[in-house]
């Protein structure tokens, strides 16, 4: 378990460092707060910080940090460290610096915000980008969550042709909606803290059953084959090597793709951006934006281990198809009957915890950008009743077709990435107009890096274009110079410019 344990430290000595740079550079100060300045009673609402930083948590946490991992782990050790090095350099600054940008803009959500440090040309294309990537979210976190509690709590089959299947799919839906539409402190400040703790129950329990049973992980200099580890191949069981699946499944992007939740995840800006008009103080922001990012990589860690681990005991067979099922098993496995029901109760509001906020956020992005009233239930409802009608379509046919599922999920990984990009380039014109344009590099570097494992995955993939990944490679290589090149001479220009105002 060492590499496991360097990955720990790298993770929480490295969060605490870069977090206190992150902060010296932003400078937050005590001016007042938009929950203060915009007070409605609705949106912008004070809370304590304890509250804002599990409401963060539990609005990034879907089951991303979960599934993701399980699936990712496959690729060998090298997730012990590639996730805590992407989760602190990446994905938690860009967690922070959204977040505090918003908070320090109004409260302004990220449409705004892109609208604001980009064009007309980025935002409008932006705010069709993110709209389809919310119906996604809320599709994919009631599709999850719905078929883990049929499976996995209630026993049913979870089958689309079952009734059952669909009452589940209907409460989550009639939640989502009560939530999406009420003020903020009325149902999300009352139940997140709840399930907050049931969230880090099953986490810890997780973390230390690993160790009460012995979980067997393989170090990164280890020869990466575990003898117990098995795959079904055309009805046929055998042996199970990480080495040769590493270097079958092209790690760079596949990997980055699929773990994205617990590294970097563009769909975090849209959440920050929402806790922005809850905060009492800027100074806030460290716990509740960078912090609770690097919680989530604990998170995504200690899955990863603990699939490794009944991966290596031939307990769970070695298929990605299967990350549902495994989830059931770890459980079951590490903390028993009640202490594993417990913890997939926790799994379950995961995804339920983002799915309300992300249509929240989609909400109120709309409104927002189109300058639609929100200031009754009854226009709220309105509005969040169009979108729910979307995504009701989209999970109808990903649940009625045989791959839908699997479509579904690779166009939301895929896009969850590709929103960071925007994200990205907004803290990188923040910085130049700010007069803070030499530390660019920070979101500069992760913003080239993803640029080439979305674009490549996108330019290969069969949901894409299809191409091989000799052509693949280099246009994407191409395309990242383009990125990292425009933005500079951008952000020089606008850095220029704001000096002489």
């Amino acid at each position: 378990m060492i590499t496991f344990f360097i990955g720990l430290a790298i993770l929480v000595v490295g969060g605490f460092l870069y977090s206190k740079l992150c902060v010296k550079i932003f400078g937050p100060d005590d001016r007042k707060t938009p929950c203060y300045t915009k007070g409605d009673g609705v949106d912008y609402v004070p809370m304590p910080m304890w509250k804002n930083s599990l409401i963060n948590l539990l609005n990034i946490a879907g089951t991303g940090p979960i599934l993701g991992p399980i699936q990712g782990i496959l690729f060998g050790p090298i997730a012990f460290i590639t996730i805590p090095l992407g989760n602190v350099l990446a994905g938690a600054m860009h967690d922070y610096f959204c977040g505090m940008i918003c908070l320090r803009d109004g409260g302004t959500q990220m449409p705004k915000m892109i609208q604001r440090y980009g064009n007309k040309k980025v935002y409008g294309f932006y705010q069709v980008f993110i709209s389809f990537l919310l119906l996604l979210v809320g599709a994919v976190f009631i599709y999850t969550p719905g078929d883990l509690a049929a499976t996995q709590i209630f026993g049913f089959d979870g089958k689309a042709t079952s009734i059952s299947t669909w009452v589940i799919y209907g409460v989550i839906f009639l939640y989502y909606l009560v939530a999406t539409v009420f003020p903020i402190d009325t149902i999300i400040g009352k139940v997140y803290p709840i399930f907050g703790l049931v969230l880090l129950f099953s986490a810890v329990g997780v973390f230390i059953g690993m160790f009460v049973k012995g979980y067997p992980l393989i170090e990164l200099w280890d020869v990466w084959n575990a003898p117990q580890a098995y795959q079904v191949i055309n009805g046929v069981k055998e042996q199970f090597s990480y080495a040769d699946y590493f270097s079958a499944n092209k790690f760079i992007p596949i990997f980055f793709i699929t773990v994205a939740c617990g590294l970097l995840s563009g769909f975090h800006s849209t959440q920050t951006a929402i806790i922005s008009r809850t905060m009492k103080s800027e100074r806030e922001g460290r716990t509740t934006f960078y912090g609770m990012m690097i919680v989530e990589g604990f998170i995504a860690m200690v899955w990863a281990a603990a699939a490794m681990g009944i991966y290596n005991l031939g307990i769970q067979e070695v298929n990605p198809s299967l990350a549902t099922a495994t989830v059931g098993i770890i459980c079951k496995d590490l903390l028993g009957p009640v202490g594993g029901a417990i913890a997939i109760i926790g799994i379950i509001v995961l995804p339920i915890t983002s799915g309300d906020t992300a249509l929240r956020s989609l909400r109120l992005s709309i409104s927002e950008s189109m300058n639609i009233d929100q200031s009754t239930n009854k226009k709220r409802l309105t509005l969040a009743s169009i979108l729910f009608v979307i995504v009701a379509g989209i999970l109808i046919w990903a649940k009625s077709n045989p791959s839908g599922f699997n479509v579904l999920w690779r166009y939301f990984a895929w896009s969850n990435q590709t929103l960071a990009l925007f994200a990205f380039m907004a803290v990188i014109i923040w910085m130049f107009e700010n007069g803070k344009g030499k530390w660019a590099w920070m979101p500069l570097v992760p913003g080239a890096f993803y640029c080439f494992q979305t674009f490549s995955f996108i330019l290969n993939a069969k949901i894409g274009l299809n191409l091989s990944w000799s052509i693949a490679y280099p246009i994407a290589a191409v395309l990242t110079v383009a990125y990292t090149v425009s933005l500079l001479v951008w952000g020089k220009k606008r850095g220029a410019q704001a000096a002489l105002r």
